[in-house]
């Protein structure tokens, strides 16, 4: 396993709170792996949870860009054959 100072940055850089980092380095002081494979298991889960909210938001948005696009799309094509008929 790393140094105490380079798990420190990567849990900082995982965007741990400091007191999942304490019960982190509490836990591996004690040596049980198990544990500490669990709370980063559950820290995980967290992450992919906000990573798929947000996910979702930018979908929204792109369905909302897309139905813009489409109804501005579609005003053109209005505008243009008004504008074939006006010359005809």
């Amino acid at each position: 396993m790393e140094n105490d100072k380079d798990i420190l940055q990567n849990l900082k850089d995982s965007d741990c709170s400091d007191e999942f980092i304490e019960e982190f380095f509490r836990i591996k002081k004690a040596g049980i792996s198990k544990q500490l494979i669990q709370l980063l298991y559950k820290h995980k889960c967290k992450l992919l949870e906000r990573l798929h909210n947000s996910q979702k938001k930018i979908d929204c948005l792109d369905y909302l860009i897309f139905q813009i696009n489409q109804a501005n799309n579609y005003k053109n094509m209005t505008i243009q054959l008004v504008q074939q008929k006006e010359q005809n």
